[in-house]
């Protein structure tokens, strides 16, 4: 049999950046993602020295903690921290005068090429981080995405080609799978039902490259064990592959001893109740933020943010597995193809339901 799991595929070519139009740009200003900032990513490329950093432990990592020169950076946390205060308080910088950029670090590994800066408070040393990358269209399509249909609130902006993102605070998934993955202290039900909903909530949208490292497991205390929640941190993918199980995080080599767990954790059946609580889940978060999202997905359908052939090896195969349903066939972009699985998912929970749902774009259905 042919293994069609996205580890047998030959290397995939490293992702484009595809710049931001001039529709989604105007999206961004309407929902004010779109800032005037006083750093951009092109101002921060200008360090004059780097050296490697290690975690806690000692081990190297990707990073390297940047250097600028004194005057530059002397004016650079004063306006670091005025961007810092557009995504926390609306720019009130008021309130943020205590605190301080406590260093700032780089990546040339992936496709963002991201700065991490790190902003501690001087009266109790808590620190917080924040990230500066390179614009890329499909990574605002993706944070935009996951804002209006994952029960995850994100903030960002945006200015010219300089993309500012909050952190996204979890155990990293690797991280997870190694210390934390047979811990008595977390509900293997609770977890294999997250893991199931996590699936199906990128498959719907399309997000691809859910790699263990590009995700993260927060843990919550409650009064019956801790509760459990899977968030994406890494949104570079969103829309781009062709292989349609390049969507779906159980099929990646990484994931795969979550996959399992799931397998001996759920009956099939269950896992069909997970799945389907979930697109229920997606399709009320799709109609809550009907007149945004119509006008996301409107842009996002104009948008060429993956080569041709791939959304046409995407549409096949979405058409096969909804169903035979030809209505995908006529999708010619990655925005037709994100509105026609929300309407796929929507004909499947309306066929079990007494009470039609209404099409996601708030449309009743005729």
């Amino acid at each position: 049999m042919e293994d069609t799991s996205p580890t047998s595929a030959r290397p995939q070519q490293k992702k484009p950046s595809y710049p931001i139009s001039e529709g989604l740009r105007a999206y961004l200003r309407r929902y004010r993602r779109e800032r005037e900032l006083p750093v951009t990513y092109e101002r921060l490329r200008h360090f004059v020295d780097s050296v490697p950093l290690s975690d806690a432990k000692g081990k190297p990592t990707l990073w390297e903690n940047v250097f600028y020169d004194p005057i530059e950076m002397e004016s650079l946390q004063e306006d670091l921290k005025r961007v810092y205060a557009h995504i926390r308080v609306d720019g009130d910088l008021s309130v943020m005068m205590h605190l301080y950029i406590d260093r700032i670090d780089y990546c040339a590994f992936g496709n963002s090429a991201p700065f991490r800066i790190r902003i501690v408070n001087a009266y109790n040393d808590n620190p917080d981080y924040f990230y500066i990358k390179r614009g890329d269209a499909s990574r605002v399509y993706g944070l935009e995405l996951e804002h209006l249909l994952s029960p995850n609130r994100l903030n960002y902006l945006t200015h010219g080609n300089t993309l500012v993102e909050e952190h996204i605070a979890g155990i990293p998934g690797n991280e997870f799978i190694d210390r934390w993955l047979g811990s008595p202290e977390i509900s293997p039900i609770r977890l294999a039902k997250e893991l199931v909903k996590f699936n199906e909530r990128c498959f719907v949208r399309l997000l691809g490259d859910m790699r263990s490292y590009n995700f993260v497991v927060v843990i919550t205390p409650d009064f019956e064990g801790a509760q459990v929640r899977i968030r994406s941190m890494d949104f570079d993918q969103q829309s781009y592959e062709g292989r349609m199980n390049l969507y779906r995080p159980q099929f990646f080599k990484g994931n795969q001893p979550l996959a399992m767990f799931c397998v001996k954790q759920l009956r099939l059946e269950t896992a069909e109740q997970y799945q389907r609580e979930e697109q229920v889940l997606i399709l009320q978060r799709a109609i809550l933020s009907e007149g945004r999202l119509r006008l996301l997905l409107n842009v996002m359908s104009e948008d060429r943010i993956a080569p041709q052939e791939n959304v046409h090896e995407l549409r096949a195969a979405l058409a096969e597995n909804y169903g035979r349903r030809d209505a995908y066939l006529a999708c010619e972009s990655m925005g037709d193809l994100v509105r026609e699985n929300l309407e796929s998912i929507r004909l499947n929970v309306a066929a079990h339901e007494p009470s039609r749902p209404q099409r996601f774009d708030g449309e009743s259905e005729k």
